[in-house]
């Protein structure tokens, strides 16, 4: 497939990376604050961005209120403390000891130039030196049901997640959780042992997409005669057991189902462009081993306790409406398990077996509380030990146009893959409306429909904090104006097609010029970059990302309103570092897109 997401290396490549002017900044600020007060001890200049200046270093006022002396008196101090022939340009005492400061316009450019020269194409961006293990679980549909907008958020977020800490330098390892285990499977095993001509009725289900169809028809089928019918309610749980239990007959059936799910599972993670592989799908199923053994552990060390006769674990902050604790039921009544069973197991796997010391579940905002309890009782079990967090990045609904839950005009789930061809077909009419434009092939305009539908997707979700709700309008999605990865995705395409306009000019960087105040802008933000990604990884916040590239598509628009790259007027070195700034700019926004999943055509 063309465009690779990974065009410029991944994490697992060491590379030198280039400090921040912030960061070198923030570093001599506090050098001249222990200089200035070396009875202070260690002191936090507050450094932030500013409209005012380059910076505003805020962290004077507030020393100078804790040591009782004149803040005025000590920015002084500290601006005669800075080393000379640094990045600093002027200093400005503002107000009551605030510092505004500039940065020369050599140190900015010198500093993007070392990004831009960064042979492994980083950008810059520094590599985790002693990288930890996270075991980040997402995407996770259930075998035998169609997917549908529900699932839509726990890929996007996930992926993009994956994306990031991989390019931190991170160790992560994939777990899909599918739904493969449990009453369902023995409600519909039981069906088809009993109605065994509705096997013939799946013969022409030949693909992914029509064999879970024809398999959602038959769950629908059986869930109807579940719930109506007690003695079938009563075989199919003897089938459950014959299942746990290894029945070869039982088990085959089984089998098929979870082969035929995962090829239609695959088929709609192929149309999300997410690459997902068998050795990372671990589904309930996968831990069934374990099980009988977690609950003896649990209730030997005294973690669970029997409650009219199942195994629960109770909290004294977790009550219902009745004021009574509401327990994790780790094994039913009936001797079954429930899923904090299965999820406490994975928990053991992951930290034991994969030597995990971060586990990050992308789950829904809905089971928040079952998550909290199962944390808490792998802590009291010794599983979650010192050194290992676990963390569920919970997202919120996806609704409709009217702030509703997302469905059909019949009101029922509305199915992803319907979702995302729409999407699709939306984004294939904007592209097809500019293609004559800039002479786009059939299959230019196909391939770029698909990678602009899927980002619009994308980007709407991810541009959202996660734990928000969020309106899916496409007609939104796939405007070329506001907030949306089409505005991103036009601008990537309008600088590379300045860069193939250059002719004989070449992107490079020259020192000694002065910069234009658009140009000081997009280069201060451009050297943002690793910071954010830090943020972004260290808080699993990858709305912060798409955040960062927006306003960066934003700078480089009033950069090139005002700052004309190709005009016959301009000094040869001018264009060139105009040239300079367009190249990394579309490397940026290239790299930043691609960590959230997001394709970038070159030409719109």
């Amino acid at each position: 497939m063309a465009d690779p997401l990974y065009p410029y290396g991944n994490g697992s490549q060491l590379m030198a990376s280039v400090t921040s002017l912030a960061s070198t900044l923030q570093q001599q600020l506090a050098d001249a604050l222990t200089a200035a007060l070396p009875d202070a001890g260690t002191a936090d200049p507050l450094l932030r961005r500013s409209d005012r200046a380059d910076f505003q270093a805020n962290g004077v006022l507030a020393l100078a209120k804790k040591l009782k002396g004149n803040p005025r008196e000590l920015a002084s101090q500290v601006t005669a403390a800075l080393p000379a022939g640094g990045p600093v340009k002027d200093i400005e005492v503002s107000g009551p000891g605030f510092l505004n400061i500039t940065l020369t316009d050599r140190a900015i450019t010198e500093t993007l130039a070392a990004r831009a020269s960064d042979g492994e194409g980083r950008l810059g961006v520094p590599s985790a030196a002693d990288p930890g293990t996270t075991v980040i679980d997402y995407a996770q549909p259930n075998v035998a049901k169609e997917m549908h907008v529900g699932h839509l958020r726990s890929a996007v977020i996930g992926d993009a997640m994956v994306r990031i800490l991989e390019f931190t330098g991170e160790n992560v390892v994939r777990r899909h959780h599918i739904g493969d285990w449990g009453t369902q499977f023995g409600m519909l095993i039981q069906y088809l042992t009993e109605h065994p001509h509705e096997l013939d009725r799946r013969d022409g289900a030949d693909d992914g997409e029509a064999a879970m169809s024809s398999l959602n028809r038959l769950y629908k089928a059986s869930r109807v005669l579940f719930d109506s019918d007690e003695e079938f309610k009563a075989r199919s749980r003897d089938r459950v057991v014959a299942l746990q239990a290894g029945d070869p007959q039982t088990l085959a059936m089984w089998q098929r189902f979870v082969d035929e799910s995962k090829i239609y599972f695959y088929s709609v993670f192929d149309k999300l462009d997410m690459d997902i592989h068998d050795p990372d799908v671990v589904g309930e199923s996968g831990y069934n081993d374990m099980l009988e053994e977690t609950c003896r552990i649990l209730e030997e060390t005294g973690v669970a306790v029997r409650s009219e006769g199942a195994l629960c674990v109770f909290f004294d902050d977790v009550k219902g409406p009745d004021g009574n604790k509401v327990p994790l039921i780790v094994k039913k009544t009936n001797g079954g398990y429930g899923y904090a069973a299965t999820d406490l197991s994975a928990i053991r796997d992951r930290v034991r077996n994969l030597k995990a010391d971060s586990l990050v579940y992308v789950v829904d905002a809905r089971q928040s509380l079952h998550f909290k309890m199962v944390f808490e009782t792998a802590r009291r079990a010794g599983w979650l030990g010192e050194g290992v967090k676990a963390h569920q990045l919970a997202f919120g609904t996806v609704l409709g146009k009217d702030g509703k839950p997302f469905k059909t005009r019949e009101g029922e789930t509305v199915r992803l893959v319907d979702l995302l061809d729409e999407a699709i077909d939306r984004a294939t009419a904007v592209v097809r409306e500019k293609a004559a434009k800039v002479g786009l092939t059939e299959e230019e305009i196909v391939e770029n429909g698909r990678y602009v539908g899927i980002g619009a997707v994308k980007y709407a979700d991810l541009s959202t904090s996660a734990v928000r709700d969020y309106k899916f309008d496409l007609d939104q999605m796939v405007s070329l104006n506001g907030d949306t990865s089409v505005y991103l995705q036009y601008a990537y395409a309008r600088i590379r097609s300045i860069l193939r306009k250059a002719g004989d000019a070449r992107p490079v960087a020259h020192p000694e010029l002065e910069l234009a105040p658009a140009e000081r802008a997009l280069g201060l933000h451009l050297d943002q970059f690793g910071e954010v990604l830090a943020e972004v990884a260290a808080g699993y916040e990858p709305h912060k990302l798409a955040a960062y590239l927006y306003q960066l598509a934003s700078l480089y628009t009033t950069f090139y309103d005002q700052c004309h790259v190709l005009s016959e007027d301009n000094p040869a070195e001018v264009v060139e570092n105009r040239l300079f700034l367009c190249d990394l700019t579309a490397r940026t926004l290239h790299q930043g897109m691609a960590l959230l999943g997001i394709r970038t055509p070159e030409r719109l």
